[in-house]
């Protein structure tokens, strides 16, 4: 069984930094995609950050140049180190992963980027951003 376990969040400032963790188990895929999505209060959920099981990563627009996805495969953890954090960035802050069966493909029209779907979620951290 996938377990997901996010962790890491906090009340920071703007222009502070956080580091999120996401420990995996359950799970032994050679090939898949791992993601950080967000959610604010009366918003759709968004996607983040992805990583592939080849290290290739794909960053919205909206946090690119600011937050950094990465992983740790010897203890399975998912990493997203935010910084310059703006008080927009308030939201619980969710990991997942897919796996893929195939060689993965980065971004759009790939299988590996924040617009496909992803089987199993952790329960999400929260991170909030005061002005």
């Amino acid at each position: 069984q996938v377990q997901l376990v996010e962790s890491g969040g906090g009340a920071v400032q703007a222009g502070g930094s956080l580091r999120l963790s996401c420990a995996g188990s359950g799970y032994t895929y050679s090939s898949y995609c791992m993601g950080w999505f967000r959610q604010a209060p009366g918003k759709e959920r968004e996607g983040v950050a992805v990583i592939d099981s080849d290290g290739t990563t794909v960053y919205a627009d909206s946090v690119k140049g600011r937050f950094t996805i990465s992983k740790d495969n010897a203890k399975n953890t998912l990493y997203l180190q935010m910084n310059s954090l703006k008080p927009e960035d308030t939201a619980m802050y969710y990991c997942a992963i897919q796996p893929l069966g195939v060689a993965p493909v980065p971004g759009p029209g790939g299988n590996c980027y924040t617009g496909v779907s992803f089987d199993d979620w952790g329960q999400g951290t929260q991170v909030t951003v005061s002005s």
